[in-house]
């Protein structure tokens, strides 16, 4: 009936298969570089994709609270879900044939060193260049939240003190609102 388990084991075999896999591809680069590339990938919004690619939405099975509330294409449950086949393919078959699956779900994502640079986020980019010209960190604040759960909104502003500037940003989350 839940998949967390396999989502769990999932997640760990997904790691290490692109760990292997970019230590090969990507021979020249650093391992803090190597990080931010395997993050980038195996992240929420990559996985959600690769499952939309392979028609994972259609083989789900959800309850029907899920179903009611457009559980079939969150991206949260898509990318959860393509972890829980991944470990559900381990254990039937072995970490090759794991592999060999990541290795496939990943065979049409260009993988080059420029991802390193777009791994980082908003959030990590602001933090390093404020830290870099010796300044404060920003100050996050959640100023609104929009709309009944689980179709909330957020409104967080960002503000940087030395600078005098701030922005708002919005997002289904708190952490993606911080991020906009």
């Amino acid at each position: 009936d839940h998949n967390e388990r396999l989502e769990f084991l999932g997640d760990s075999v997904l790691g290490l298969a692109v760990a292997h896999m970019l230590y090969h591809a990507l021979e020249d680069l650093p391992e803090g570089d190597l990080s931010r590339v395997r993050a980038q990938l195996v992240r929420q919004d990559s996985l959600h994709r690769l499952a939309l690619d392979v028609g994972l939405p259609e083989l789900m099975r959800l309850g029907e609270g899920e179903l009611r509330s457009g559980g079939r294409t969150r991206p949260s449950i898509l990318a959860d879900g393509l972890e829980a086949v991944i470990g559900a393919v381990y254990l039937d078959a072995g970490f090759e044939t794991a592999a060999a699956l990541v290795q496939r779900l990943f065979d049409t994502v260009e993988i080059t060193p420029a991802l390193s640079s777009a791994a980082k986020d908003a959030k990590t980019s602001l933090q390093e260049w404020l830290q870099g010209r010796k300044m404060q960190l920003p100050h996050y604040e959640v100023k609104d939240v929009l709309g009944a759960a689980p179709r909330q909104t957020f409104e967080v502003a960002c503000r940087v003190v030395e600078l005098g500037l701030e922005t708002i940003g919005q997002g289904p989350s708190r952490r993606a609102a911080e991020q906009a």
